[in-house]
């Protein structure tokens, strides 16, 4: 369906929706970060205009981004506009009940930084690595707020690295999650280029205003990287001139000259990404959204608590346990992540349906008071036949899912093909009650329009617990072995 959508957008012109719903939480406190780094340097933070305030960026430029006194200044003076935000989060917070019947205590709110691209998520984790280390004492001390600079913007990386997370988001990624245009991948990585698509200017057309966006001249690159010809022309010898300055007035007058040049640069893309921002506002939120945005501000607290009592910066690498927890989590989430815009969203299931992995059809027979034998006594397992003119690619004794009652597991036990689709007979196996009879509505009855699918909205989490530091084998970075002494007069003799 998202190939097909493509080929429409480019055909008419016109972008086309992938999703009826917006699958992404947008926070009522945005952060926008619109980054610039210096060209040719693996992490020289030049400029970045950051806030929550459409019409009053903050602005911090770097005097000489080569420079690592200077790097860190702009650190600090970074950490003063995201850790006060962060902090008030989490002080305001409230009690929930769990399903032990204990009180926890979750955050109303978190936070959600917006980038202009992924480029900008890199930035986040380049800076947070750059930053997480530093000691507060010492010969190079930095100030505290530095070292919780760095902590944060890594757990923000990290989150982006989930498809379910909202804390960091790119904005051209979440404008391509609920629309389609017709140009390429690379192409929707300019932020400029797809918001041409979405929100053309008044009486332009969308290929014109395309074709615009791409001139850096008119939309400057949407950070952090910056024009070539900018930097040729204007960065360099301004920065050369900052450089010379040996008085403070005419090194003032260079700075303010420096500032001016990357405002004009980074405004256009700051008011874009507040566009986007509006634009998936404005559009109607799937029912699992909150759901997942719960969870995310119970991430958040956790970290916050962790990080409150002295918790220690995020290693530079992950051990072996570490990473195989990662993994499995991401792995985890991505499926029940997919499977719930598939319960929420026509259009996303679709896409499973063509695949074989889902279908659609209605109910020509319906036992809902079939009893059968368990391991202690009999249980209530309706059984409920389908036909379908869906392509099935299912198996007999495989599980399927109702999105329609909440997940409901059915179980399929016979599969015919005839010339106009498909029979499919299901085993209903909970969500019914717990009398001996099930709950009205909770078994579809004859002429009800059904829809089952294989992806399940929650996953089963591991069984085994993970092996302890000590247990792990020193190839995979565990303890060495113990060395073994060995006697004197075992020692061969090569003489």
């Amino acid at each position: 369906m998202s190939s097909l959508a493509r080929v429409l957008a480019a055909g008419s012109k016109t972008p086309q929706r992938v999703t009826l719903y917006r699958h992404l939480h947008v926070s009522e406190q945005p952060i926008v970060m619109v980054p610039i780094i210096l060209a040719g340097e693996t992490n020289a933070p030049l400029a970045v205009m950051v806030g929550s305030d459409p019409g009053r960026p903050e602005v911090i430029v770097t005097r000489q981004p080569r420079e690592r006194a200077e790097r860190l200044r702009f650190a600090e003076r970074l950490a003063g506009h995201l850790l006060y935000p962060i902090a008030s989060m989490a002080a305001t917070t409230q009690r929930v009940d769990t399903r032990r019947l204990e009180l926890s205590v979750r955050a109303i709110q978190a936070p959600q930084v917006w980038v202009p691209n992924s480029a900008g998520i890199d930035y986040v984790r380049l800076l947070g690595r750059m930053t997480r280390f530093r000691s507060s004492e010492g010969p190079w001390a930095v100030a505290p707020s530095v070292r919780q600079l760095g902590i944060w913007l890594t757990w923000l990386a990290e989150q982006a690295e989930f498809a379910d997370s909202c804390v960091l988001v790119p904005a051209t990624r979440a404008l391509s999650a609920v629309w389609a245009t017709g140009q390429s991948d690379v192409e929707d990585g300019n932020l400029a280029a797809v918001m041409a698509w979405l929100a053309p200017p008044p009486g332009m057309a969308i290929i014109d205003a395309a074709r615009r966006a791409e001139d850096p001249a008119v939309c400057p690159p949407a950070g952090p990287a910056t024009d070539p010809t900018f930097d040729r022309l204007f960065l360099q010898p301004t920065l050369r001139d900052l450089a010379s300055a040996a008085a403070e007035p005419a090194r003032r007058q260079v700075l303010n000259r420096l500032t001016g040049m990357l405002v004009e640069q980074m405004r256009p893309t700051w008011d874009l990404v507040w566009q986007a921002i509006d634009l998936l506002r404005a559009e109607p939120p799937a029912a699992r959204v909150a759901r997942r945005w719960e969870r995310q501000r119970d991430r958040f607290t956790a970290f916050h608590h962790y990080v409150t009592n002295g918790g220690y910066p995020q290693a530079k690498r992950d051990n072996a346990v570490r990473g195989a927890q990662r993994l499995a989590e991401m792995e985890q989430r991505l499926a029940s992540f997919d499977a719930e815009r598939a319960y929420d969203d026509p259009l996303v299931l679709a896409d499973y349906r063509l695949a074989g992995e889902a279908f659609s059809g209605e109910v020509v027979a319906s036992d809902p008071h079939r009893r059968v034998r368990g391991a202690q006594r009999f249980v209530t397992r309706p059984l409920v036949t389908v036909t379908t003119t869906d392509p099935v690619r299912l198996d007999v004794g495989q599980q399927v899912h109702d999105p329609s009652r909440n997940g409901q597991r059915a179980l399929i036990t016979r599969l015919d093909e005839t010339a106009d689709g498909w029979i499919v007979e299901l085993e209903l196996q909970d969500k019914m009650g717990r009398g001996r009879v099930p709950e009205p509505g909770s078994v579809p009855v004859v002429g009800d329009d059904v829809v089952y699918t294989a992806p399940a909205d929650t996953f089963v989490r591991r069984g085994r617990a993970w092996p302890a530091r000590e247990n792990i084998p020193w190839t995979h970075g565990g303890p060495p072995p113990e060395p073994v002494p060995v006697p004197e007069d075992a020692v061969e003799d090569w003489s």
